[in-house]
């Protein structure tokens, strides 16, 4: 790297393409994708379990040394959000954030979990390697202890009738879900809205859940308990004149996709008035068209009427005046989720109104929320009840954003117990069990693979260890004595307890997870694994291991800002350097 100065005396700096390159290849390669990825999943191992601990980001739209004033903060303990937003440079790191990912599109739980399972393998792999195992020893070694795991898992899943005691164990699982969440006081009260919220949108005979028709709504205000389940829709939105009607009971409802406006001319025109009168007959003819849109909406019988654009003033006035409530700028999919609760066809032309296309709802109201005066529209009791809302509320913006997050992976559990309703306890006792029937099978391989199955069954332990931690446990006693309980009893329901309720049964707690996800988790975290483990040669630039002027974000800073700010402050500090020459 070398300074130069253009003609106007401003410094830039030539880099040599090939300066910023750098080869490993072999062992090197291993171990600094083994350092990549373990330090990912150091990042998320306290966050697990219920006493986990959440993590907040803050984005910087500069460099660590220029924080932005108005940086986005997020605060969270979910996986796959924490690395989402982390923006993570280093491409092997990269490799965790997708398994996370895959992990969060195709169960919607666990995205921690999966993430420091595959840190551990990783973990007992770079300790293999140092032992001189090859990698796709290890890496085959894996396959076959994901095998052996995912086998035992089936054995010991339990289905259970989830229509039993009013949803009751729906129920549970929901809130084994919500346990780890900031949510957790109100668990019980969330995982019943989550069950009714999917039980209403469930297609029982199929086992399918449609997500589309479930919207989550968050409004600042009130705490976390006062969220509430709406068999319907809620807009954040208000009714378009402060004088029109607040509330309409057996509302019939028209849904328009096209404006309260005069028609306007697709070319260009210029309209040239010389007189009053011609002034005049223009307004006559504007209101004319209001007049007419306004009276086929109510010949049509409609008393509430939804736009997905824009009134004129004019019209809103009009609209006010013939006890017509109104509302504006609804969303795309909102109008079409309306469309599916009230029963109402979307109408795109004034001409096309008619009675059969009207939509029903028992009651369409307007809620003020606060001091503040923040408005909502309710549509409540349409037709058809496919579609409903969950409306948050919450005392902060991320508060409420992160009781998102954590409902949704509440409803993914519940959806997953209507596909598949094998359940597996939970609190780290599968992963125990796991670690028992593949180091059992271990001794019956001949090879050197082995070790790499013992690997894996250690590289299981990883998850009851860490529960016990962030539980303020001490880690290996505990689950020492946890292991030695599971084999003398025959017990593998034992797991750790982490709200202290004086049982290790988790069933008896009614701690579980769906069998699916568990399976999901051990099958994902070795496919990535695998993968790594077979990179032998890697040829980047230095940025993919360190930067010189920002070590500590490595692996999780901002890209192209970042370097930006990095070459900047290594152009300040060549000048200074020069003028003290």
């Amino acid at each position: 790297m070398s300074l130069a100065f253009d003609e106007f005396g401003r410094p830039f700096i030539i880099l040599k393409e090939q300066e910023r390159k750098r080869r490993l290849k072999g062992s090197e390669a291993y171990k600094a994708n083994i350092i990549a990825a373990t330090s990912i999943s150091n990042l998320l191992r306290t966050s697990l379990g219920p006493k986990g601990m959440d993590k907040m980001i803050v984005r910087y739209l500069l460099a660590a040394c220029y924080p932005s004033p108005d940086g986005e903060v997020l605060v969270s303990n979910d996986g796959a959000t924490i690395l989402e937003r982390a923006e993570i440079q280093n491409q092997i790191a990269k490799q965790l954030v997708e398994l996370s990912k895959s992990q969060d599109n195709e169960i919607g739980d666990g995205t921690t979990g999966v993430v420091v399972l595959a840190g551990a393998m990783l973990e007992q792999a770079q300790l293999l390697l140092d032992k001189g195992l090859h990698p796709i020893q290890i890496a085959n070694g894996f396959e076959k202890g994901c095998e052996i795991a995912t086998k035992h898992l089936a054995s010991i899943g339990k289905e259970l009738d989830i229509k039993d005691e009013g949803h009751e164990n729906l129920i549970k699982c929901a809130m084994t879900a919500l346990g780890s969440k900031v949510v957790n006081k109100y668990q019980r009260k969330l995982a019943e809205i989550c069950v009714k919220a999917v039980l209403s949108v469930a297609d029982l005979e199929r086992k399918d859940v449609d997500f589309e028709l479930i919207k989550i709504e968050g409004k600042v205000g009130g705490s976390l308990g006062d969220t509430s389940f709406v068999n319907g829709i809620v807009l954040d939105k208000e009714f378009s004149h402060p004088q029109m009607s607040k509330a309409v009971d057996d509302a019939r409802i028209c849904i328009l996709t096209c404006p309260f406006e005069p028609p306007k001319p697709k070319t260009k025109h210029v309209a040239e008035i010389t007189s009053a009168e011609a002034y005049k007959k223009l307004y006559q003819q504007e209101q004319q068209y209001f007049t007419d849109m306004i009276k086929k909406v109510k010949e049509s019988g409609a008393n509430v009427v939804l736009c997905q654009w824009g009134f004129d003033d004019e019209a809103n006035h009009l609209l006010m005046q013939s006890k017509l409530p109104a509302v504006r700028w609804v969303g795309g999919s909102e109008i079409e989720l309306l469309a599916i609760a009230t029963g109402a066809r979307i109408v795109p032309r004034f001409s096309e109104i008619t009675a059969e296309k009207l939509g029903s709802a028992k009651t369409v109201k307007e809620l003020s929320f606060g001091t503040t005066n923040d408005k909502m529209i309710i549509v409540e009791g349409g037709k058809s009840s496919k579609a409903v809302t969950i409306l948050i509320r919450g005392g902060s913006k991320t508060v409420v954003d992160e009781a998102k997050r954590s409902l949704h992976d509440a409803l993914c559990v519940v959806r997953n117990m209507i596909i598949d309703s094998r359940i597996v306890p939970g609190g780290g006792s599968v992963e125990l069990s796991c670690s028992h029937a593949v180091l059992a099978e271990a001794e019956t391989v001949q090879s050197a693979e082995q070790y790499a199955i013992k690997g894996f069954a250690t590289a299981l332990e990883v998850i009851p260890l860490a529960l016990a931690e962030n539980s303020g446990f001490s880690p290996i006693d505990y689950i020492g004595n946890l292991k030695a309980r599971q084999i003398s009893e025959k017990n593998s329901n034992l797991g750790v307890d982490c709200m202290r309720k004086g049982t290790n049964d988790m069933l008896d707690q009614g701690v579980f997870e769906t069998l699916q996800s568990k399976v999901q988790q051990l099958q994902l975290a070795s496919q990535v694994v695998k993968m790594i483990l077979k990179i032998d040669d890697v040829i980047a630039t230095t940025e993919y291991y360190c930067p010189s002027t920002l070590p500590y974000l490595s692996l999780i800073h901002i890209s192209e800002p970042t370097r930006q700010a990095e070459i900047s402050y290594a152009v300040f500090c060549l000048k200074k350097k020069k003028k003290k020459k």
